[in-house]
């Protein structure tokens, strides 16, 4: 059985464990709703959709007030604000790509990424922007390489692009990342990920390959669902 699209959190998935990516992708086997951390009243997924959604709604003019979380990113929101009034600014973009790297409808998509914001400044200059309600420390390597792959499809999908910025807006640290990406250079990355892509989906062995760190806080072990019985014990 294969996976026929991946996008950049599937292939990090993929990476640590093929069989967790079979049991969610193509079983469509729900992971069991985890215990809220102490002192918690809210999931950290429903908290992210709802940020992203009041960030929207305040770029787009549907709301006048910002959430608390928010509040310390009044001004670059009031500039993006600014600019979506004027025609500069795209939202909640979803962006296809075929095998050969070329945008195609979403449902198509060989692969597949979903944009918060993207601003044009200039026909030759763009700027991704991606709001993370999570921390940074400790997700260096992954948030750059979602930076990577953001700045690689604004490269192929806007080819006149001679210059991508990509900003990750850490909401609750009230730190962004920023990186700009020459063209040449976002396109560096097209290799890779292809080669990456189609190990994902031309793989036909999903047998699990069990690690201390994907297995011990895998909800599919003995602890969980029990559709996996071979990972390595949970640490207690």
């Amino acid at each position: 059985m294969a996976i026929t699209s991946w996008s950049h959190s599937k292939l990090i998935e993929f990476e640590k464990c093929r069989y967790r990516t079979w049991l969610l992708h193509d079983q469509r086997i729900p992971e069991p709703a985890r215990p809220l951390p102490q002192g918690k009243s809210e999931h950290a997924n429903d908290r992210g959709t709802r940020i992203h959604q009041a960030a929207e709604d305040y770029v787009r003019g549907v709301r006048d007030d910002l959430i608390p979380e928010l509040e310390k990113f009044w001004g670059q929101l009031e500039l993006l604000r600014v600019m979506y009034e004027d025609g500069l600014v795209s939202m909640e973009g979803e962006w296809a790509l075929d095998k050969d790297w070329a945008p195609t409808e979403w449902n198509k998509g060989w692969h597949r990424s979903k944009v918060d914001v993207i601003v044009h400044h200039s026909k030759t200059h763009a700027t991704v922007i991606d709001y993370k309600s999570g921390r940074k420390f400790g997700n260096e390597v992954k948030h750059g390489e979602q930076m990577a792959l953001y700045a690689l499809n604004a490269a192929v999908r806007f080819p006149e692009l001679l210059s991508i910025t990509t900003e990750l807006w850490y909401v609750d640290q009230d730190m962004v990342s920023t990186m700009v990406w020459p063209r040449h250079r976002a396109i560096a990355s097209l290799p890779s990920y292809d080669k990456r892509g189609k190990a994902l989906t031309n793989n036909t062995d999903w047998a699990p390959n069990p690690n201390i760190y994907s297995c011990q806080w895998c909800m599919y072990g003995p602890w969980g669902t029990g559709h996996c019985t071979v990972g390595v014990k949970k640490q207690k």
